[in-house]
């Protein structure tokens, strides 16, 4: 009988390895993949030469970071640290790494991933002798969060070094409960989007892996999905009972996550986008603006969420010490809360309350948003509706695609 490619992969190398059974008394929280790893006596890497592909949230629990108690356990033979952007330990602020070093905590050699992808990446996983490669990164619910093209990129190298590939899945801290926003378009694919997914995907890292590996690959890498019991696509992060780590340096808590995929589109205008404020991506600002904006937005009635008239002087990035005013964002019930649909409202209102708003010279709101339509409609003076009705065609099509990778309720 012939298969599908997407068929045999879905009965084949993207199932999830069934570990230890949850047990039939339901728990309060999730367990993460790795927390089922573990308890299963990481019988899944036995044998095997292992290379963990982590950063700051692989933690357990209790705050370990997981490389640390790989590195103590005499049952895994771990071999190689490989880190992304900002680094294995986080040391390296936005667009940075931390290079190739020898941890001191534990001796094991960290092998820089950033901006490597294809063969050149490919190289670094042959040369660092491992046969597993282990990913294990927290992710935030956006397409331009990077840390997902590094779980693509790392997929793909590891397909074409021979490597076999094992995802360690955690909850996307906003919800699994929908995909929102636009479809990226090929010829936009940059690192803050490879491949055509929405602004707000609805994924684990885990789902995304599998949709990666039937979708978008040239060729599927060997891939094994260590999955969460007791995790539910409407829970929020604080459900989780897992402690939060900022997965990059703008990233300080939950509520930065729930407002990103809408306000780093922020990044593709002169408008501050909080960067160096304690509430980066909640407060909105440029010289110049009063409260208008906030009234105009307000004005929307937009679910979920308010704007209040905001003045911060940012440390650093855009406006750096300088007193500028804006919004910062407050929602009121996440659960109805649309962060994109936000997001394209406030774009709407600014360019009308400010007359200095520009987007950046690059066009870097495409890439963000992965077409030039979201910038050319608003500057056409289309407003709110309009400009989300553009994509719904799309966003309908992926939502069909990403239903045969979920793995939750």
């Amino acid at each position: 009988m012939h298969l599908s490619r997407r068929n045999m992969l879905a009965s084949a190398t993207l199932a999830a390895v069934p570990l230890a059974p949850a047990g039939a008394k339901p728990r309060e929280h999730p367990q993460t993949g790795f927390e089922r790893l573990a308890a299963d006596g990481y019988s899944l890497l036995s044998g095997q030469k292992v290379g963990v592909v982590t950063n700051p949230t692989g933690i357990t629990r209790d705050a370990r970071h997981i490389v640390d108690v790989m590195h103590a356990d005499p049952r895994v033979r771990l071999t190689a640290v490989f880190g992304p952007e900002h680094g294995f330990r986080g040391t390296a602020q936005a667009g940075g790494s931390e290079g190739r070093y020898d941890d001191p905590a534990t001796g094991l050699p960290v092998y820089d991933t950033y901006l490597k992808s294809g063969s050149p990446l490919a190289d670094v996983f042959t040369a660092s002798g491992v046969d597993t490669i282990v990913f294990d990164i927290q992710d935030v619910g956006a397409r331009f969060y990077t840390y997902i093209w590094t779980l693509y990129d790392c997929m793909e190298a590891a397909q074409l070094a021979g490597k076999r590939f094992v995802v360690l899945d955690r909850p996307n801290p906003v919800t699994g409960r929908s995909a929102q926003g636009p479809v990226l378009h090929k010829e936009f694919a940059t690192f803050v989007g490879r491949q055509p997914i929405a602004q707000a995907h609805g994924m684990t890292v885990a789902e995304l892996a599998r949709l990666f590996n039937g979708e978008f690959l040239a060729a599927p890498v060997p891939l094994e999905t260590v999955l969460m019991t007791g995790w539910k696509r409407s829970r929020f992060y604080d459900d989780s009972g897992l402690p939060w780590v900022p997965p990059s340096p703008n990233m300080p808590t939950p509520d930065t996550a729930l407002v990103y995929s809408g306000t780093c589109m922020f990044e593709g205008t002169n408008l501050s986008e909080g960067r160096g404020t304690t509430r980066p991506f909640e407060l909105l600002g440029a010289d110049g603006i009063d409260g208008r904006w906030a009234a105009a937005v307000n004005e929307l009635g937009l679910p979920g969420v308010r704007f209040r008239e905001a003045y911060f002087a940012p440390t650093f990035s855009k406006f750096q010490g300088k007193t500028v005013g804006g919004v910062q964002i407050h929602v009121t019930d996440r659960a109805v809360y649309d962060p994109v649909r936000t997001g394209i409202a406030l774009l709407v209102t600014a360019r009308k309350a400010w007359t200095g708003f520009a987007w950046r010279a690059d066009n870097w709101i495409d890439k963000l948003t992965g077409s030039t339509r979201v910038r050319t409609m608003i500057d056409a003076g289309a407003g709110t509706d309009e400009v989300t009705g553009a994509w719904q065609e799309e966003l309908t099509a992926f939502q069909r695609i990403r239903k045969e990778y979920l793995l939750y309720n």
